[in-house]
């Protein structure tokens, strides 16, 4: 968004506030769906639960990657069909399969052998993806550090799953959180290449091929464009995958830049030869992406002036609430507004009311 917008919209209601752009919800999601043509893209609700962006989403033709009851809940509210979910959590209590099996949804993850007998009272109405792991340090979060079965032992946990009486319905890996190397996801395809060869010399039909997400998008340094990043994975599915059902999981790449934040100076001091500035704003509000998600924003301000060696600080008594340190700016007034874009990712969904500080207000524009 434009500053003097960002500025204008802040000063008629209030900081801090993020402010959700229909436009670019909307093109971020044109941008994969073209990018990645064939692919049903199903978004990572918890990446950002916002019910406004989720209906934009569905406006779209979004499908929707649940993992909670709780996630259910916002998609059932809106009125979401069951049809249009699969569920992702590969650790789950049974009230949870039962919650979603009323629900109406049937497509489950799992990755170990205590989770396919949870589902043997329920082998009638679920079908199964096998996560597979796909370790990449390289990435902003490894998620195969906590879920997956090692890629040699998937077509083990499949055929054990296939004796069991469960209908595997197909393979699912996370390339991981941020990833900026399309050729992870071709690492993984190749894995599944080999798993679904196994499967079919054994007479078990895979049908769904689910890609994952972590399409990264521009932070403080720009990414690829997206057709560009996702080229060698749309050539390696239509050389060797184009009879199975391809679905992706995409989260910060639809979410991310849809939310710009503006938030308030509140205060300022200055201590051991930096100036801190503390804002209405921090760590644990929508800035938590910060710490959980280690993401950093970019930031704009129009103050003039030399640059200084500062700090930003969040509005809580709690010392760990300091944004960033070291930073080079111009002398600040109280009152002034800084901008911050991609605030759309695991900020709000992770913000807090600790302190007794409110969360920002969300503003729809466009």
């Amino acid at each position: 968004m434009e500053f003097n917008r960002v500025q204008e919209l802040a000063l008629q209601h209030g900081t801090p506030v993020l402010f959700l752009s229909e436009g670019r919800a909307r093109e971020s999601y044109r941008n994969l769906s073209a990018a990645l043509p064939g692919v049903d893209l199903y978004y990572a609700v918890k990446s950002n639960a916002q019910p406004e962006l989720i209906s934009m989403l569905d406006g779209e033709g979004s499908f929707f990657d649940v993992c909670s009851n709780g996630e259910i809940d916002v998609l059932k509210g809106l009125g979401i069909s069951a049809s249009r979910c699969i569920h992702t959590h590969p650790i789950k209590r049974d009230g949870d399969i039962r919650y979603a099996l009323d629900y109406g949804l049937t497509i489950f993850v799992v990755d170990n052998e205590d989770e396919l007998a949870k589902f043997i009272p329920y082998k009638d109405s679920a079908e199964l993806l096998i996560r597979m792991s796909i370790q990449n340090p390289g990435c902003l979060v490894n998620l195969s550090q906590k879920f997956g079965v090692a890629p040699e032992k998937t077509y083990d946990l499949i055929k054990k799953a296939h004796g069991m009486g469960l209908r595997v319905k197909g393979i699912s890996f996370h390339a991981g959180s941020q990833n900026e190397n399309p050729l992870k996801y071709i690492e993984a395809l190749e894995y599944c290449k080999d798993v679904c060869g196994k499967a079919a010399l054994a007479g078990i039909d895979i049908e769904v091929i689910d890609i994952g997400g972590g399409f990264p998008i521009s932070y403080l340094t720009q990414v690829l464009p997206m057709a560009a990043f996702c080229q060698p994975i749309v050539d390696y599915l239509s050389r060797y995958f184009t009879s199975y059902r391809i679905i992706a999981e995409p989260g910060r790449v639809l979410s991310g830049p849809a939310m710009t934040l503006a938030a308030k100076v509140i205060g300022r001091s200055y201590r051991n030869g930096a100036w801190w500035y503390y804002l209405d704003e921090g760590l644990y509000g929508s800035f938590s992406g910060k710490m959980f998600d280690h993401a950093d924003y970019p930031m704009f301000l129009t103050r003039p002036g030399e640059r200084q060696n500062s700090v930003l600080a969040g509005p809580t008594c709690d010392s760990i609430d300091v944004l960033y340190e070291n930073i080079s700016l111009p002398p600040l007034e109280i009152g002034d507004i800084l901008v911050f874009e991609s605030m759309g990712a695991y900020t709000v969904a992770s913000s807090s009311n600790f302190n007794g500080f409110p969360k920002a207000k969300l503003v729809v524009v466009e």
